[in-house]
């Protein structure tokens, strides 16, 4: 792939998936179809309004399906669409990078640490 293409092509991904909330957002959806509710306690520091943003930015892509039930009360549940189960894939690299990234930070020793220079003496 030529350079330029997989530069544009890796940000026409993080258009679509990037960010802090979206990727965490199809792991949790990965799993089947959740409520608003579910998904906000399954990520307690996301807010209510970022959630609603980040959920229907992925709606609009083609992501993501809201199902909307008529009942009293309103029930909503979100879900992968078929497009959207092509990301676990890439989730999935993810996850291992991630795994080998926090097993490399856990075997630093703590001397690799940077020191704060000290002022030499006078």
């Amino acid at each position: 792939m030529g350079d330029q293409r997989f530069k544009d092509s890796v940000e026409s991904t993080l258009k679509v998936i990037g960010g802090k909330w979206k990727p965490l957002i199809l792991c949790h959806l990965s799993d089947g179809a959740k409520r608003f509710g579910e998904l906000k306690r399954d990520m307690p520091d996301i807010t209510q309004k970022m959630l609603t943003q980040q959920l229907r930015e992925l709606e609009q892509d083609g992501i993501i399906h809201r199902e909307v039930y008529t009942q009293v009360p309103p029930k909503v549940e979100y879900s992968l669409t078929e497009y959207g189960q092509s990301t676990r894939e890439l989730l999935d690299v993810m996850a291992k990078w991630g795994s080998r990234h926090m097993e490399r930070i856990s075997q630093k020793p703590l001397d690799a640490e940077e020191e704060t220079p000290t002022e030499p003496s006078r």
